[in-house]
């Protein structure tokens, strides 16, 4: 006979204290943590518990007895649904606050490294419509909300486009306006959906993996270029005349598209990086802009996805490695070169390492359309391909720039550089949390002399965060 499950308390009247990580926020009852999503500080909540555990919980707010007077009104209609921009609730001098305070606790609480005075963080100009790209995905399973399924409603069209709801793979949320990118995607993407109820096109099931409209990627730059990618499974030929029935429809409707593709992905998984692309209208790839310098991005690119914030970013990594035209530079984690061409200017040489081959090849082009011929670019995992022997062979480096993943660096990465012991390291990361873990690796032989947060993602709770580190003197 099945246990019976223990339930779980309702509190009521508790007051929000602080923000967390993650975008959720805090509540301390008797010595318990409560972490509870959607609210602010000063709110003053009912709380069921949802989950518990030995020193902390995890909460949802059922009634809100009092509103708090930093809280501000979101402007999405899908705000607490999408599960995206949490701090909608929060004004915007307010989230800087706490990004700022994030910075600080992970760096000394984690690194427990010597700090300077931490600037302040730059925020966003930006804060809606900032980002240059998002990705769709289709399914054929909507998902309701409470309202909706309140309503007791049959609802004929079950098929939507927008984003994953959060703990259920295979529903989708219809969204019907985005405030994170130009309006001109919210246009695409209604568009295509549109004309796939009109014309009854098969949306995909994300648990069995039938249907044909699968995923949309739009990217967009300062300069005003536009790349849609439209991915489908086609396993017919019919299929295949029918989607292309598709593009050329939006390629009609849509003539300020620069960049038309197209992937055929008949996969049980949604990732893109080993098919191939199809262009069916204009070029391959869109140009995004920057101090006069043009960087070419193509579908499978990374590129910060703030382009305004990017280059102020890309000032401040500029104005650390303080370079005077005769460095050696390494460009750990180069993406398609962007930060390593920006640089090169005020460098002997500049060396990209980079994972994506396909980055690699944007980052060579990038260098070659901007006539820069100091830059070499290296495809390949980070810790196979930057190793005591590659340093043996291309140089010692006399700054190294480091862009990592999330996670960080490999333990074999910062050891190779700390046998390569450039004068300086300006180290650039999205997790000021696993930066610290690296700083702690890095102490023994760098000082942390500057620290300067950047606001990329405003309404969310991450963080882009530059660190420089110069070369301890020796005793």
């Amino acid at each position: 006979m099945a246990r019976k499950r223990k339930e779980l308390p309702l509190l009521e009247g508790i007051t929000i204290t602080d923000v967390a990580a993650e975008g959720k926020a805090i509540a301390k009852v008797d010595n318990l943590v409560i972490f509870v999503p959607y609210v602010v500080p000063g709110d003053v909540v009912d709380l069921q518990i949802r989950r518990k555990k030995h020193n902390y919980a995890e909460a949802e707010a059922v009634n809100i007895r009092k509103y708090s007077d930093l809280r501000a009104t979101p402007f999405c209609q899908h705000y607490g649904i999408c599960g995206g921009c949490q701090w909608q609730i929060l004004p915007y001098a307010e989230q800087l606050k706490y990004k700022q305070q994030q910075v600080i606790d992970n760096l000394t609480r984690i690194g427990k490294v010597k700090l300077p005075e931490i600037s302040p963080i730059l925020g966003s100009e930006q804060i809606q419509g900032y980002r240059n790209k998002l990705e769709y995905t289709f399914s054929n399973k909507r998902w309701l909300t409470r309202d909706e399924v309140a309503q007791d409603v049959t609802y004929e069209q079950m098929n939507a486009v927008g984003f994953h709801i959060p703990g259920a793979f295979d529903k989708v949320l219809a969204i019907e306006k985005c405030w994170l990118q130009d309006d001109v995607s919210n246009h695409i993407r209604n568009a295509i959906r549109d004309y796939a109820y009109e014309h009854q096109y098969t949306f995909i099931n994300l648990r069995t993996h039938e249907g044909m409209l699968r995923n949309l990627i739009i990217r967009t730059s300062s300069i005003g270029q536009l790349m849609v990618i439209v991915i489908a499974q086609i396993k017919t030929d019919g299929e295949m005349e029918s989607f292309k029935c598709l593009l050329q429809y939006v390629a009609d409707t849509f003539p300020e598209i620069t960049s038309l593709l197209y992937i055929i992905n008949n996969k049980v998984n949604d990732s893109i990086g080993d098919l191939d692309v199809h262009t069916f209208k204009g070029q391959d790839h869109i140009l995004e802009e920057m101090e006069g310098l043009r960087f070419k991005i193509g579908p499978k690119s990374f590129y910060q996805t703030n382009s305004q914030q990017a280059y102020r970013l890309y000032q401040i990594v500029r104005q650390f490695a303080n370079l005077t035209g005769t460095e050696l530079v390494y460009d750990l984690y180069t993406g398609t070169g962007t930060i390593a061409n920006f640089v090169s200017q005020q460098a002997r040489q500049v060396i990209g390492i980079e994972y994506v081959p396909e980055a690699i090849e944007d980052a060579r082009i990038n260098s070659e359309f901007n006539g820069i011929d100091n830059t070499s670019f290296i495809a390949g995992d980070m810790k196979d391909i930057l190793t005591e022997d590659f340093v043996h062979q291309h140089g010692r480096p006399d700054v190294i720039i480091t862009d990592p993943p999330r996670a960080g660096m490999h333990s074999d990465v910062v050891k190779v550089i700390l046998q390569a012991a450039p004068k300086r390291i300006v180290y650039v990361s999205c997790n000021p949390a696993t930066q610290a873990r690296d700083l702690q690796l890095l102490d023994s032989k760098y000082e942390v002399k500057a620290v300067q947060p950047v606001d990329m993602f405003p309404h969310t709770y991450h963080v882009e965060n530059v660190v420089l580190l110069e070369k301890r003197e020796m005793i």
